[in-house]
């Protein structure tokens, strides 16, 4: 690096740690708009790192801010990059700016902190660090709804915000490698939300079965028990990945085959009578037997365009659902009557009753129907915004945890209508007050484009490269500081950054009461591998369920 003049004059100090506050720690050395370079004194970041207040303290370092004065103003900037130059022996750190905030008059604070940057500081403007207290007013919630998840990191005492209706409105992504607290924090973060909000409407798809046992008292928890989903709410899409089971050009004849017989079957209902634009995706109640009679009708005819197999494939893979019980919270005669008032209202809770959240847990349905599930779950509640848009709103949160299954990157195989409605309502459900919430641990996989669709994005530690990318490139620049530290971060800690929160943010999230926590602990081996006896029992009972495939 080139010489630097002047970077070495610094005025030395020798005051003490308790007055390091009042002593410029740099100066501004380069201004080139969000990130800029500053120079600091390498005796007077030893000398602050001496002092009690943590955040003076951390002052210089990486993932630290800093302030600087600017008419009346206070400029603060976060601190990414860090180098010694050696023709100086000054320190060389990239800043990038986050905000400003007034200054109180007698004691020299930040007070009134906004996002963004009017005027920008000149070249030699000295650095100052940031205290505990500026950060009290930094990170302090205006009264804006919000709920407090955890603490600024480095302080012990500077509460963490999230604003929820700007987190809710523009979507959100909690992201973080197994075993980083993942889980817990979404169930701190949606406990929250349902504490200030109990007449919520907030709907979550659980692939593990985690969540039922966090919100037992405070949400209703469905599973192939008592979830009941009727087949005829699914629409034309997803009744060809149930009962379609070819491939190419076979697919398109056997699929033309099931709309016909679909739309007959459909239209032997009485309440088809009373619609006069009756479509194949109308949800409609029928009979599952009117479908295979009418395609043992159909199969019949002489003047059929094709011959008896693709009318015998549907019809055998239909009679062999119906007969299956794994398939019964779904298929089952029972389900015939029209309930799709009763449904909806069970699961967007209308009325909430206390109860906010609906947990679904998918953990025991067959793998093959599971994604065919979450798309006529996720469909419902964007139509139901949709078909709503003239009646006193009810917003609706969908909360996906595990979200590279449903909206892969791949546009082919399976599950690709659950991925293309997920992935409408991340570009168009705030329109309709549609919130999506994803939960993954690989954001790699996710569809392009979707986290990018996601306002506040919430990180822990992701240990792969690839992820981190993604990570970064779905974040706004101001936050470019704080994602080099992601790979760092300790577990139950978290970046956050974006819609939901007024600068970014370093967290150490909040320890959740036990019994809201969800049943996501890892096992340890090294004490039940201590443990023996009834084992016969334990395998009496474990093949009864797997035989009987239930729990």
């Amino acid at each position: 690096m080139t010489h630097m003049p002047g970077a070495h004059h610094f005025t030395p100090t020798a005051t003490p740690a308790s007055l390091a506050m009042a002593q410029s720690m740099g100066m501004v050395f380069q201004i080139a708009g969000s990130s800029s370079k500053i120079l600091i004194d390498p005796q007077r970041l030893a000398l602050l790192g001496q002092d009690m207040d943590p955040c003076t303290a951390m002052a210089g370092q990486v993932g630290s801010q800093v302030k600087m004065r600017v008419g009346t103003v206070w400029l603060v900037a976060s601190v990414r990059a860090m180098m010694l130059d050696q023709a100086s022996q000054s320190i060389v750190a990239d800043i990038d700016f986050l905000g400003e905030g007034d200054e109180e008059k007698l004691t020299g604070r930040i007070f009134h902190f906004r996002r963004g940057v009017t005027r920008y500081p000149t070249p030699g403007t000295e650095i100052f660090p940031v205290s505990s207290k500026d950060m009290q007013q930094i990170y302090a919630a205006d009264d804006r709804p919000h709920v407090q998840i955890g603490t600024v990191y480095p302080t012990t005492d500077t509460r963490a915000a999230l604003y929820v209706d700007q987190m809710l409105g523009k979507h959100f992504a909690l992201l973080g490698s197994t075993g980083t607290g993942k889980s817990t924090s979404a169930a701190l973060i949606l406990h929250r939300i349902c504490d200030l909000s109990p007449q919520g409407h907030i709907v979550m798809i659980d692939p593990h079965g985690e969540y039922g046992a966090a919100f037992s008292s405070n949400g209703a928890v469905f599973d192939i028990s008592n979830l009941a989903l009727p087949y005829w709410l699914m629409n034309f899409e997803e009744h060809c990945e149930v009962f379609v089971t070819s491939s190419g050009s076979e697919r398109t004849v056997d699929c033309d085959i099931l709309a016909k017989c679909l739309l007959a079957a459909r239209m032997k209902n009485r309440l088809a009578e009373q619609i006069g634009r009756l479509t194949v995706d109308s949800p409609i109640p029928y009979l599952l037997s009117d479908l295979t009679n009418i395609l043992q009708n159909e199969m019949g005819k002489l003047d059929k365009g094709t011959g008896s197999l693709p009318y015998m494939r549907i019809k055998t893979k239909i009679d062999e659902i119906k007969a299956d019980p794994r398939y019964s919270f779904m298929f089952s005669g029972m389900l015939v009557a029209d309930t799709m008032q009763d449904f909806i209202a069970k699961i967007f809770r209308l009325p909430s009753d206390g109860k906010p959240i609906s947990i679904i847990d998918v953990s025991a349905m067959p793998s093959d129907i599971t994604s065919t599930v979450v798309s006529v779950l996720s469909r419902l509640v964007f139509d139901y915004a949709i078909w709503a848009r003239d009646e006193p709103q009810r917003p609706i949160l969908l909360v996906c945890e595990e979200a590279h299954r449903y909206i892969p990157n791949s546009t082919s195989g399976n599950g690709q209508a659950v991925r293309k409605i997920l992935e409408r309502i991340a570009k168009e459900g705030r329109k309709y007050g549609v919130s999506l919430g994803l939960i993954t641990q690989r954001p790699s996989d996710l569809a392009e484009g979707v986290l990018s669709q996601c306002g506040t994005i919430i990180a822990m530690r992701l240990n792969n490269d690839r992820d981190q990318a993604f990570v970064k490139a779905a974040m706004p620049e101001g936050a470019r500081g704080f994602l080099d530290s992601i790979p760092a971060l300790r577990n139950r800690e978290a970046i956050i950054c974006g819609e939901g929160v007024a600068v970014p943010i370093r967290v150490a999230l909040d320890n959740l009461e036990e019994h809201r926590r969800p049943a996501s602990g890892d096992p340890s081996f090294t004490e039940l591998w201590r443990q023996s006896g009834d084992e016969q029992a334990i395998l009496d009972r474990t093949i009864t369920r797997w035989r009987n495939q239930g729990r």
